[in-house]
């Protein structure tokens, strides 16, 4: 890997490890993450594949409360460095790839916990200053303490590519098949997880259809990603379009508004 993509890897996972925070341009996504790492390293196609996999598996990741979720953005830009770094990408390493995914993101947790403690202290400061009326000081103390968020992927990114590609694809090959085997699995149990999570929050009687419609049409070989993209699209501006003839006339019919909610009401 050259200097440059060096540099352009670190400054990706410095911006991923704030957006974990911002979640404005949300470039802490798997998919986002992954996508930039494979752009500017040379390998678009297989970090893409990578990262459209750990977006599954984070689709059912959400901080509740008090408890945080794993840190995906660890997650991300670490499996992708190891995927790059490996100089194979196959399905093989991919897999080997998402099933580190779960510790990092554990220990990007602990990482995290860290740096929001350090943040406490911060947040005092930053107090102080409003008392003082010092906007200057409150700004810098904020940049700062979102630049630690930044470091808290960076440093970590920099170490990985400190690691030569030898020493990398040594310890890739040296895996047994059991575990790479169990790593895919397990994998593939967190994504199907995950994806449940994200289905069991959304499920309405409205949306069932469609994902009865989604779930029939995946069968069909044919279609591309962006024939389901266009049939999605098309799907929803119909649905768009008949809510709103249904707000019009629902309200004097004792309809709900929804054509779909009111026709399954009838059965």
């Amino acid at each position: 890997m050259s200097i440059i993509s060096i540099i352009l890897v670190i400054v990706v996972a410095f911006f991923a490890g704030m957006e974990g925070v911002l979640d404005q341009f949300e470039i802490h996504q798997p998919l986002v993450a992954c996508t930039l790492i494979g752009l500017v390293t040379g390998h678009l196609i297989p970090c893409v594949i990578l990262g459209g996999t750990l977006q599954m598996m984070a689709l059912g990741w959400a901080n509740i409360g008090a408890a945080m979720a794993p840190d995906v953005a660890l997650a991300s830009v670490a499996s992708a460095i190891i995927l790059v770094q490996s100089g194979h990408f196959d399905s093989a390493h991919i897999t080997i790839a998402y099933g580190a995914a779960i510790p990092l993101a554990i220990a990007g947790l602990f990482l995290s916990m860290i740096v929001r403690t350090i943040s406490v202290g911060m947040v005092h400061g930053a107090d102080a200053a409003a008392k003082r009326g010092d906007y200057k000081a409150m700004e810098r103390i904020h940049v700062i303490t979102l630049m630690f968020q930044g470091l808290r992927i960076a440093i970590p990114a920099a170490l990985l590519l400190a690691i030569p590609t030898d020493t990398v694809q040594a310890w890739l090959n040296s895996v047994p098949a059991w575990l790479t085997d169990g790593m895919a699995i397990g994998g593939g149990m967190v994504v199907a997880v995950g994806y449940a999570m994200v289905i069991n929050m959304m499920a309405t009687r409205e949306v069932w259809p469609f994902f009865a419609l989604g779930f029939a049409l995946a069968a069909v070989t044919d279609l591309t990603l962006i024939a389901f993209g266009i049939i999605g699209v098309a799907i929803a501006l119909i649905y768009i379009n008949l809510s709103k003839m249904g707000g019009n006339g629902g309200g004097s019919n004792g309809g709900s508004g929804d054509p779909v909610g009111d026709i399954l009401n009838e059965y």
